[in-house]
């Protein structure tokens, strides 16, 4: 499942494109489990087992009663250990990104877009989103480009920007926004607060995580907003042209 989404701003135009992935998995849930093991199912029956070789893996029960899917318009029954290990996952996205407002080149400013990127999944392990940028740097126009928010070892509460930079930042706000973008009110990654459009960084085209969930959260599912901003300087100097961004946002179940 792909989507792209469309963020119009600087100069002519600053466009942001936002490519979703929905991916279906495998869950790690487990049955039983202590600090040195975890037996991820069980199944009470008389034989089977993992088989192996250079060319296959086979799992097996044998003595199982009543096993095998079973389906109707209202809905889906999975019986047996070896049935339950596949898991539902989706990616929804709100809408297309819109930059705003237009910038000029040669006394700069701030413009601000979002989506919202909503999980939905039974897997009783949670689900994993990360972002990652198609080019370094993330937005370019020909050979122009604007520079990626490095913040350093932990996000920056604020988006700081000089008078000679031109920056491309993000920042996740959701129920499940891994720790380095929460904070104490002041400082990223140190406390377990969400602020309003603080915690920024660079896209980069290494995977990142965002969001991560630690359990099922069908049918609700849980919301991360992501928030894009460019901040250009007064001297920064920028080309104008149409600005692009290619993002990949994935789903993963854990």
């Amino acid at each position: 499942m792909g989507y792209r989404s469309f963020l119009h701003s600087f100069f002519s135009a600053l466009v942001l494109t936002v490519v979703t992935l929905s991916l279906i998995g495998i869950s790690d849930a487990q049955v039983r489990s202590s600090s040195n093991y975890q037996i991820q199912s069980d199944s009470v029956n008389v034989g089977g087992g993992l088989s192996t070789s250079t060319s296959y893996t086979q799992e097996s029960t044998v003595g199982e009663i009543a096993t095998g899917p079973a389906d109707s318009t209202t809905y889906s029954l999975r019986a047996g250990y070896q049935q339950m290990q596949e898991v539902y996952l989706s990616l929804l996205v709100s809408n297309d990104v819109t930059m705003s407002p237009n910038l000029p080149g040669i006394t700069g400013g701030t413009a601000n877009g979002s989506t919202t990127f909503t999980v939905l999944t039974d897997s009783p392990s949670g689900y994993q989103l990360t972002i990652q940028a198609e080019n370094n740097p993330a937005m370019q126009s020909g050979a122009n480009s604007l520079t990626d928010y490095n913040a350093g070892l932990e996000p920056d509460f604020s988006f700081i920007v000089g008078s000679s930079d031109a920056l491309f930042g993000y920042t996740p706000e959701g129920v499940d926004v891994v720790p380095e973008f929460l904070d104490d009110g002041a400082t990223c990654g140190t406390d377990t607060q969400n602020a309003a459009l603080a915690c920024w960084d660079g896209l980069t085209t290494t995977a990142r995580t965002i969001a991560e969930g630690t359990s099922a959260n069908h049918p609700s599912g849980a919301t991360t907003t992501v928030h894009f901003r460019v901040g250009i300087g007064g001297s920064a100097g920028v080309m104008p042209g149409v600005y692009t961004a290619t993002t990949t946002v994935t789903a993963l179940p854990l």
